[in-house]
C-alpha cells in the first residue's frame, strides 16, 4: 500500500479525533478520489505513491480553479473555502518549483535535446522531457508557457 495513502488515513483519524471539520472533509475527499482512481478502468489496482501524488495534484488544481471562478463570480466566502482546502492538500504535495527553477529545467532540456533551432515543432519533445522532471511540482500550464517562451513562439 502507498505510504502517502497510509499517511492520509492516519491524518484522517487525527482530524476526526480533534474535530477539525475542514481537514476531515478534505482528507475524506482526497481518499475518495484515490479510491475512484484505483477502481477506474477495467481492473482495480493499488496506486503507487506517484499515482496518489497525481490524484492529489489534480484535486489541488481543482480547488485553485474553483477559487478563481468564485472570485470572478464575486463569491469571496466560497473562494476562501476553496483556498483553505487547497492549502490542506498542499501539505501532502512536494514543494512546488519556482518560476526560475522551471526556466532552468526547460533551458537544460532544450540544450540536451538540441531543440533550440527547431522552434515550436520541438514543443512535444521538450514538454515530454520537462513534464517528467516537474511532475507534481509545477502546473502544466506554467511549464508549457515557459517552453513556448524559450522556443520562441
Amino acid at each position: 500500500m502507498s505510504a502517502l495513502k497510509d499517511r492520509l488515513r492516519d491524518d484522517l483519524n487525527t482530524a476526526l479525533k480533534s474535530r477539525d471539520a475542514l481537514r476531515t472533509s478534505v482528507i475524506r475527499m482526497a481518499l475518495a478520489a484515490i479510491t475512484n482512481a484505483e477502481v477506474a478502468g477495467k481492473e482495480a489496482r493499488e496506486l503507487t505513491d506517484d499515482d496518489v501524488l497525481t490524484v492529489l495534484s489534480s484535486e489541488a488544481k481543482k480547488r485553485r480553479e474553483s477559487a478563481t471562478a468564485f472570485d470572478e463570480g464575486n463569491r469571496p466566502e466560497l473562494a476562501e473555502k476553496e483556498r483553505a482546502e487547497a492549502a490542506i492538500l498542499a501539505d501532502y504535495l512536494p514543494e512546488p518549483l519556482s518560476d526560475e527553477e522551471i526556466a532552468a529545467i526547460v533551458s537544460d532540456v532544450i540544450d540536451r535535446t538540441g531543440a533550440a533551432g527547431e522552434g515550436m515543432k520541438a514543443m512535444g519533445k521538450v514538454m515530454g522531457a520537462v513534464s517528467a522532471q516537474t511532475k507534481g511540482r509545477a502546473d502544466g500550464g506554467a511549464v508549457a508557457a515557459e517552453v513556448r517562451r524559450q522556443l520562441g513562439a
